[in-house]
């Protein structure tokens, strides 16, 4: 089958972690047999320049490629660039943001509307996501099917945590916490940080950057580690004892399942696609406005085991190779001219 990749977010060289999961679904699907001609971007800096090159290369391709099938990630623009740039079926993933972006940002709910009318199936990546989504978007209703975006359960294996402390250079004090994201209001970085204060143990490290990074600098046991390269990021998963991601709102949560598929015990958010794989023996969700709760979540999520191979247990059903086959099984389904 000759698929084309329409996807406004893929590794690149200035953010190497955007849109891994697009890259681990490829890659698996070439493993299937599958043919793949892409039209990505690979970089956040460029505004809507860099929207008009990825429709630009789209089209090209489309006619060069001659696809089978059209795959893009996220409803607009990519899907709807998608949509324009070939008659071939279309199958499209929702993420997250683009569902929000649904009657905030102009014109975002008529390109929705339009790139779900055109559409084979739509996938989202959260049972959570998709009611957001057919609640936005009567038409989703039926055909929308949900997928997650997996975890590379090789990539993110049980390792030492001494030894990958070692790697980054992590003193080992007490309980290692972690958060590894965007320093933002969304990944609610102050609560977490006022909680772990309140535990009065081990250390809180931050792997990211964003614009709050100034309010958490010089706060005691807290380290701001900035940025790290996508290699590096299963050493830092590893060193850590508890991954904290009590975001506002996490669609899915690939930080949390990669931990788990590391044998790290997390903490969660309730608000999102996190309740749907985080069992009570992997971590403990909490709700990310209840500061108390949060306090108590971290608590007990460093009294589980180490390594918790409860959580790579159940990270197994979301093995990345699984999903790989139902998106085959989908994209398939479109070729052949049958909706969902």
């Amino acid at each position: 089958m000759k698929i084309l990749l329409v996807s406004q977010m893929y590794p690149g060289p200035d953010d190497p972690d955007l849109g891994v999961f697009v890259a681990n679904l490829e890659r698996e699907l070439v493993a299937r047999g599958h043919d793949i001609e892409r039209a990505v971007v690979d970089r956040r800096a460029g505004g809507r320049r860099r929207h008009l090159e990825l429709a630009r290369d789209a089209i090209r391709a489309a006619r060069r490629f001659r696809p089978d099938v059209v795959y893009a990630h996220f409803l607009a623009p990519a899907g709807f660039v998608a949509a324009l740039a070939s008659r071939a079926p279309l199958v499209v993933t929702a993420h997250g943001q683009d569902v929000a972006n649904i009657g905030a940002l102009p014109g975002a709910t008529a390109a929705t509307r339009y790139v779900v009318r055109r559409a084979s199936t739509v996938i989202a990546v959260s049972r959570w996501l998709r009611r957001e989504l057919e609640n936005a978007v009567s038409e989703a209703a039926g055909k929308t099917e949900v997928v997650d975006c997996g975890v590379d359960l090789e990539r993110f294996s049980p390792r030492d945590a001494d030894e990958a402390r070692q790697h980054v250079g992590w003193p080992s004090e007490g309980t290692s916490f972690l958060c590894l994201g965007g320093l933002t209001e969304r990944k609610n970085v102050l609560r977490l940080a006022s909680a772990f204060e309140r535990t009065g143990e081990g250390t809180l490290t931050f792997v990211g950057d964003g614009p709050l990074r100034g309010a958490l600098e010089g706060r005691d046991g807290i380290r701001l580690v900035g940025r790290v390269s996508h290699d590096d990021v299963p050493s830092w998963i590893a060193a850590c004892d508890v991954l904290c991601q009590p975001s506002l709102v996490e669609p899915f949560g690939l930080a949390t399942l990669e931990a788990m598929a590391s044998a790290r015990s997390v903490v969660a958010t309730t608000v999102g696609g996190p309740p749907e794989f985080v069992t009570p023996e992997a971590g403990v969700l909490t709700h990310p406005l209840d500061e108390p709760g949060l306090v108590s979540a971290l608590s007990q999520a460093a009294a589980l085991p180490r390594p918790n191979l409860a959580g790579r247990d159940a990270a197994g059903d979301h093995d990345v190779r699984l999903q790989a086959e139902r998106v085959e099984a989908i994209l398939l389904r479109a070729a052949r001219g049958r909706r969902a």
